[in-house]
């Protein structure tokens, strides 16, 4: 199975166009400031253009890894990753391989399905460390909340693209 950097890259864009539409004011921007201890009368000393950068180059981390959470036939490969056979299509371990993509390669791989294993991730990993930080930092549940769902939505859309298109 081969990366389509590609489609990692256009699944790293949704968590940037979700936050524009969710961090709005007119949806949970006002409310999320007020949880956050921000006012947009504070000057902002930040350098925008390096926050969304980082930002970016962070979502595609993510989307790297969800690709491992959400196709399943990565699996099947990991077992034999240290077999030098593997990679010969002639060997034994490489028909194998090659008979069992050419059978299952296509199971599980909708857009769907890789939206509950997103969502999943969104849930039991995104949730978690959100609220840890946030217990320590002493914020609202309502701050949970907003950056939760965030994540929980981003990690599902990111899933379901990458698990339909890659």
């Amino acid at each position: 199975m081969k990366i389509n950097f590609l489609i990692l890259l256009i699944a790293a864009l949704i968590p940037m166009i979700l936050g524009f539409i969710w961090y709005n004011p007119k949806v949970f921007g006002s409310a999320w400031m007020r949880a956050s201890g921000l006012n947009q009368e504070k000057p902002n000393n930040t350098k925008m253009g390096l926050v969304f950068t980082l930002s970016f180059l962070l979502c595609f981390l993510m989307a790297f890894i969800i690709q491992f959470m959400v196709i399943h036939q990565y699996s099947v490969f990991s077992i034999f990753m240290n077999e030098p056979s593997a990679k010969d299509p002639n060997s034994e371990i490489g028909k194998y391989l090659a008979d069992f993509m050419l059978k299952y390669g296509q199971n599980f791989r909708t857009f769907k399905h890789g939206t509950l294993h997103g969502t999943m991730g969104g849930i039991m990993l995104a949730t978690p460390i959100i609220t840890i930080s946030a217990l320590f930092e002493q914020k609202s549940f309502k701050y949970i909340a907003i950056n939760a769902g965030y994540w929980i939505i981003s990690m599902g859309l990111m899933g379901g693209i990458i698990c339909a298109f890659a």
